[in-house]
């Protein structure tokens, strides 16, 4: 196992742009380095001014945890922090050590965890993305590390690439990803046909996204206690208490200050989240950061577009919540939360009630006159849609019902539906 250092810092000049606490900061990068499957023997703290263009920390401070690394015998230094290139370099060159930062690390993670062709592409896009200015002299900087973290994902005969070859590999994927998107869109499409509201389970990573979608629908999706255990979306179909049918669909999860080219190389499974009906926001009630955790998320929904979808605030994993009045203030401070644990199955008949509730209230009333020749789609309506009214009329069947706004749609593409 190799032997990491972790190195954070804090710039005077961001300091009050910042939420996130320091010992935040450094739990997280904890936990990162955690899921990568490294051992920590050290974290060291930086306070600077403002971030230095050759060593992003300074010179002296680079030695000090060079010194630091051959005392403890670190494999590699990683920095909580996005790093240049030069950066990099110069502090590998001064501390003579391998230097990795917050994205590789995270880079690095979705690698391991990607088994999906989707997203092993989108890793491998993101990754190539990552490498090329990177890229130094007659190969790459990084082709030299020679195994260990960071070097997961294209290997190192893609790392010996030229620049024109990576290029025409990015433009390759990118191709990929456009058919990815297709295939996505036609199972969307049948989805819609089919009547099926998706409900995208949404969160910060670790938050016990797969643990409730195993819950809901008795599924068996890997769930451990690691950040980003789940990279490839799951899908799982749900049938409602008052007989509609759902989709769950339970997608990659957030963090805190995520690369905007991550959050491109994963559009096509974020799409997921674009095209939900409903998001279940799952919250991890257990957290000393629960607040700050939430504006992350929501941070993410604003980089994607999403602004106006109905969104159920999840308190999870109360079973962890010692102090149950804990438990009520984040109730009042999230409002119309609901408070479970997916681990136990607790509380969530509520949840599924306020789904019911939600997706009940999108149905709109319609008066329409179907031809008994449709079967296919008066079994449709009659599955989906509450009826309230219904006549034969010669050929046709004259119906008044409540239905989902696609299935009206439907009927409207078809010239069915009658004038309210």
């Amino acid at each position: 196992m190799e032997k990491a250092l972790l190195v954070t810092v804090e710039f005077f000049d961001r300091r009050y742009k910042n939420t996130w606490k320091m010992d935040d900061v450094n739990f997280e990068l904890r936990e990162l380095v955690r899921s990568a499957g490294l051992q920590v023997v050290d974290l060291v703290e930086c306070f600077k001014e403002a971030p230095m263009a050759g060593q992003y920390i300074g010179k002296g401070k680079a030695e000090e945890i060079g010194l630091i690394c051959k005392d403890k015998g670190a494999d590699v230094v990683i920095f909580g922090d996005d790093l240049s290139s030069t950066q990099q370099q110069n502090l590998e060159d001064i501390m003579n050590v391998k230097v990795i930062d917050r994205t590789q690390l995270i880079l690095d993670i979705f690698a391991h965890r990607a088994h999906s062709i989707e997203g092993k592409v989108q890793v491998e896009l993101a990754q190539l993305q990552y490498l090329l200015p990177r890229l130094k002299g007659k190969g790459i900087m990084l082709s030299r590390l020679g195994g260990g973290i960071g070097t997961r994902g294209p290997g190192e005969q893609k790392l010996e690439m030229d620049r024109r070859k990576i290029r025409e590999k990015i433009v390759k994927l990118k191709d990929e990803l456009k058919k990815i998107h297709v295939r996505r869109e036609e199972l969307r499409r049948k989805r819609h046909e089919g009547d099926l509201a998706i409900v995208s389970l949404i969160g910060y990573t670790n938050a016990g996204k797969s643990t409730l979608l195993n819950a809901l629908t008795d599924s068996d999706v890997v769930a451990q206690d690691r950040l980003f255990s789940t990279l490839d979306p799951t899908a799982r179909r749900f049938i409602l208490p008052n007989n509609q049918k759902v989709v769950f669909v339970d997608t990659v999860g957030f963090l805190h200050d995520l690369p905007h080219h991550l959050i491109e190389a994963f559009k096509a499974t974020l799409e997921e989240v674009v095209e939900a009906d409903l998001l279940v926001h799952v919250l991890d009630a257990s957290s000393p950061i629960t607040a700050e955790l939430s504006q992350a998320v929501y941070e993410v929904l604003e980089e994607i577009g999403i602004h106006d979808k109905p969104i159920v605030t999840l308190l999870n994993k109360i079973d962890k919540v010692p102090d149950k009045g804990l438990v009520d203030r984040l109730k009042k401070q999230f409002e119309n939360s609901i408070a479970v644990s997916a681990l136990h199955k607790e509380n969530l008949d509520e949840l599924v009630r306020r789904i019911s509730m939600i997706l009940f209230a999108s149905l709109v009333y319609v008066k329409a006159s179907i031809p008994q020749s449709e079967a296919k789609l008066l079994n449709q309506v009659y599955r989906e849609a509450g009826i309230i009214k219904r006549e034969f009329k010669g050929d046709q069947v004259y119906l008044e019902a409540d239905m989902p706004a696609r299935l009206k749609n439907l009927l409207d593409k078809k010239g069915f539906c009658d004038k309210i």
